[in-house]
């Protein structure tokens, strides 16, 4: 971990926006999907939703460029968990929808704590969705077309929310809680341990979050051998297979 990278890591940090999100409704299109979560990190986003398409959700990692890993993608079975979640927050939707109640983009506040809902290109937002959103937002359009693709409408509506949020000076502190900033910096810094902690369900490791790097990880690893003795003979035992669950000290 050099000097910059991990300058890099914590400026990003820094700038993360946790109450902005975007909600994708049925969007199916893993390029549309890959192309919305990179809005997401370029904007600043912590976080994104998306209710599972018919077809299952995933993202193309060579459109999504990486940033799958910069952005915490939330899956909800139906849109009505998704908005119960987010009003639970305490967010206000804003659904990109043409009705005769949507407004300008540019009229609603982004500074609050806010969801962007965006439809599929077919069908849009669902009905249902539409009317339990608190606004209808609009793109005008001067051409012959009625609609941008939904990648491209996130990304214009999240440069309007990135303006109003930088005049109100909400990238210039902290705004992430301590416990999601420290997880974040791990995973971020030390993705490698990362990926080798969750696929062994082991807790992660310390970092000196003035290098980035493990506080102490030859004893880490030697711990992790240790752990993986114990549960091999706990394992072994008849009738604690499925109950052992034993953690380094």
């Amino acid at each position: 971990m050099t000097p910059e990278r991990l300058a890099r890591i914590k400026q990003t940090l820094n700038t993360r926006q946790p109450d902005l999100s975007v909600l994708t409704d049925q969007v199916h299109k893993p390029r549309n999907l890959s192309a919305i979560i990179r809005s997401c990190d370029a904007f600043g986003l912590a976080h994104m939703h998306t209710v599972w398409p018919r077809d299952g959700f995933r993202a193309f990692r060579k459109t999504a460029g990486g940033s799958y890993t910069w952005v915490t993608t939330h899956t909800h079975r139906t849109m009505d968990s998704a908005i119960d979640s987010l009003k639970g927050q305490g967010h206000k939707l804003y659904a990109a929808q043409l009705s005769e109640r949507a407004i300008d983009y540019r009229e609603v506040d982004f500074t609050v704590p806010c969801t962007v809902i965006l439809g599929n290109e077919v069908d849009g937002v669902s009905e249902d969705a539409a009317n339990q959103a608190d606004e209808h937002i609009v793109i005008p359009m001067m051409g012959m077309v009625e609609s941008l693709n939904v990648s491209a409408a996130c990304a214009i509506i999240l440069a309007e929310a990135q303006r109003q949020r930088k005049a109100a000076g909400l990238y210039d502190v902290r705004r992430l809680p301590d416990d999601e900033y420290n997880r974040l910096l791990f995973c971020w810094c030390q993705p490698t341990v990362k990926r080798y902690c969750d696929d062994r369900n082991l807790p992660y490791p310390p970092i000196d979050p003035a290098t980035g790097e493990l506080i102490d990880g030859v004893g880490w690893m030697q711990g992790v051998r240790e752990l993986r003795k114990h549960r091999t003979r706990w394992d072994e035992l008849p009738g604690n297979a499925a109950t052992a669950e034993l953690k380094p000290d």
